[in-house]
């Protein structure tokens, strides 16, 4: 790409970018923690809470959130002047590379420069339009892809990140905070996911993995903590469904406790106002 092209580019990326109020990237410090299954029921909750929001799968080499939202045999259209997203709903958009016709099993064999530039692209050629949310799945870890949107993006508005409460899931989210206090970004909150078990039968919630772990290192490290995510069973079903659970499970602990943290977004970003979930 020419000195040219890439001037072209750099504005285009500024232009879409000032159309989205808050960008907000979903980190975790480590894989298995549910970041992506988190990162698109907070999007679900967002635009059931009236928001227009856009969900950005950079997680290149594990690009789930089609399936999760059920939408992927569909896929992004291209024109001469960028890229359309894929509409879920009135108030959701997506863009994966799984909705460029990868195949689901096809590995991504890409280095560090190449997946720089499709997230550039992304960034510079979806045409999102007006958006309040912009929420952007980022792989596990604090290497290329989130460090790219972070460089990329001028106006994030924060970084949330998503742990388990044990022990080693905490450490490594303890390593993404300081990331984002690295590199200048605020962080808009520590979500503790899987934080209690529900039983189907019984409704007696077990903490297999412990119960706190989250909160207290949001509380040492002097960041917001959004709330504690019991595990449900059923939501195993409902992800290979393509179905947010925030859909219909309004009055489960785990949507419940969505409630509250799109709650908490909407306040950190400014944007409360009396819609709910």
């Amino acid at each position: 790409m020419n000195e040219q092209n890439l001037e072209d580019q750099e504005k285009r990326l500024k232009e879409k970018m000032s159309k989205i109020k808050h960008p907000l990237i979903v980190m975790s410090g480590k894989g298995g923690v549910g970041k992506t299954t988190v990162a698109v029921n907070l999007a679900y909750a967002l635009s059931l809470a009236g928001k227009a929001v856009g969900i950005l799968d950079v997680d290149l080499h594990g690009p789930n959130i089609a399936k999760m939202l059920g939408i992927e045999d569909r896929s992004i259209s291209t024109f001469e002047f960028g890229i359309e997203p894929v509409e879920v709903t009135k108030n959701l958009k997506a863009v994966s590379l799984a909705l460029t016709g990868y195949h689901c099993d096809q590995p991504i064999i890409w280095r560090g420069p190449m997946k720089a530039a499709i997230i550039k692209q992304f960034l510079s050629d979806v045409n999102w339009g007006e958006l309040d949310y912009l929420v952007i799945d980022a792989p596990p870890g604090t290497g290329d892809e989130p460090l790219s949107v972070c460089q990329l993006i001028p106006n994030i508005s924060g970084i949330i990140i998503v742990t388990t409460p044990q022990d080693v899931a905490v450490l490594d989210a303890r390593k993404s905070v300081l990331f984002a206090k690295e590199i200048k970004i605020p962080v808009a909150g520590i979500i503790e996911n899987m934080s209690g078990f529900v039983c189907p039968h019984c409704h007696t919630e077990t903490d297999i993995f412990k119960k706190g772990g989250g909160q207290k290192a949001a509380e040492e490290l002097n960041v917001p903590f959004l709330g504690r995510v019991p595990l449900q069973p059923e939501f195993v079903d409902f992800g290979d469904k393509g179905t947010p659970f925030v859909s219909f499970h309004h009055q489960s602990k785990s949507a419940e406790a969505f409630v509250s943290i799109v709650d908490k977004i909407k306040e950190f970003t400014g944007e409360n106002n009396e819609a709910r979930v």
